[in-house]
């Protein structure tokens, strides 16, 4: 596994509040959510920026 990196966020606390509800829902930590979504965010840059270097 890869080795991960811990780095402070600040973050507004209504935005926090919402994470960890949607967090419990799909039954992951606060971390794994903010994670889960960051890949998520990178994932679709990288299919949009290949669809538009093919255009």
């Amino acid at each position: 596994m890869a080795e991960k990196k811990a780095f402070i966020l600040r973050i507004n606390p209504e935005v926090l509040k919402e994470i960890e509800t949607w967090a419990a829902d799909e039954f992951r930590s606060t971390n794994g959510q903010i994670e889960y979504l960051m890949q998520q965010a990178l994932n679709e840059r990288k299919k949009t920026s290949i669809k538009k270097k093919s255009t």
